[in-house]
């Protein structure tokens, strides 16, 4: 452990494409920023498999596009450090924030970058299976059930995606959503109602995941249909959950201004926050689009207006100095 404290111009804090965006166009810009990662360097692209909509790369696999993207930063300059912010008060001046080694950040500007984190159903028996058969992430944890069968529920392109790539191990995949259509990009709609293994059950909702306890394990899941109330048990050994993502906001939740559900609300047009001299980019703000390249636009936004932001308020402070 270590009570160090280290200053920064500008402290980064998430390591996804926004992150890591902001830490290059920072580090032109001669501000010499710290970036800390988190408890997942890289963010969500690290549980992803194949991106084929990052622009110059037809198919790039995500985790090799995020260790891309840090070499990148430092060789601009960024000082990546590996913490996790456990608390950060946007109170004072400097801001400070307190990783989980000790080390105390103080920082004139700060970049929010912690992205977003899968949503779970909230059952009980979700809880009780986790990691026993209950999973948020395909590419995690596909491998795991080869030549079983499978359940994923959701139905947007988080839930297709990862019920396609569970059929690269899976012998059955059972897509479950409560709606009778989905709301997934069509062109992946028409590959998983092309594939062969999938069925897909509509009109129902998880009612519980059912297992042993000797060893603990899945065994099957309880729908039941939204209008008559009908079960339907669906064996598998693996189930997926794929109902989307919340903003990390936990930092911040009580200090800045947040709207739709839960995310970080800035000016439009900019990352500029409630709190002067706090920017935002990326899943952390942004219910609408949620891609790695509009995130990464977003990194790039954040950097311009931090270091437009310090410039002026550093002019401030030497001005008021000098009187």
């Amino acid at each position: 452990m270590t009570d160090a404290i280290r200053h920064t111009r500008l402290l980064i804090i998430g390591s996804g494409p926004a992150g890591y965006t902001a830490g290059v166009y920072a580090s032109r810009a001669m501000l010499n920023p710290i970036l800390v990662q988190g408890i997942q360097p890289g963010g969500q692209l690290t549980i992803t498999t194949d991106v084929e909509n990052w622009p110059g790369d037809a198919s790039v696999m995500g985790p090799d596009l995020m260790v891309r993207m840090e070499h990148h930063a430092k060789e601009m300059g960024t000082e990546i450090i590996s913490d996790h912010i456990m608390s950060l008060d946007l109170s004072v001046r400097p801001f400070r924030a307190v990783g989980d080694s000790g080390t105390t950040y103080t920082a004139d500007a700060v970049i929010l970058a912690t992205g977003a984190q899968a949503k779970w159903l909230g059952l009980p028996s979700e809880e009780h299976f986790k990691g026993f058969g209950v999973s948020a992430c395909a590419t995690c944890d596909g491998f795991f059930y080869r030549g079983q069968e499978i359940v994923v529920v959701g139905g947007g392109n988080t839930a297709v995606e990862e019920a396609l790539f569970l059929t690269n191990f899976a012998s059955k995949v059972t897509l479950i959503h409560r709606r009778d259509s989905l709301r997934a990009e069509k062109i992946m709609q028409d590959r998983l109602f092309k594939n062969p293994k999938v069925a897909v059950l509509w009109n129902h909702e998880i009612d519980a995941v059912i297992g042993g306890d000797n060893p603990r394990g899945v065994e099957g899941v309880r729908a039941k249909h939204v209008e008559t109330g009908e079960i339907t048990e669906v064996p598998c050994k693996g189930f997926f959950v794929a109902i989307g993502h919340a903003p990390a906001t936990e930092l911040v939740k009580d200090q800045l201004e947040l709207h739709n559900g839960g995310y970080v609300k800035v000016e439009p047009g900019t990352t500029r926050t409630s709190i002067p001299g706090v920017f935002a980019a990326g899943d952390l703000t942004d219910h609408v689009y949620r891609q790695a390249v509009t995130s990464a636009g977003m990194g790039c936004m954040a950097a311009l207006d931090a270091e437009k932001w310090l410039a002026e308020h550093e002019a401030d402070q030497t001005a008021a100095a000098a009187e």
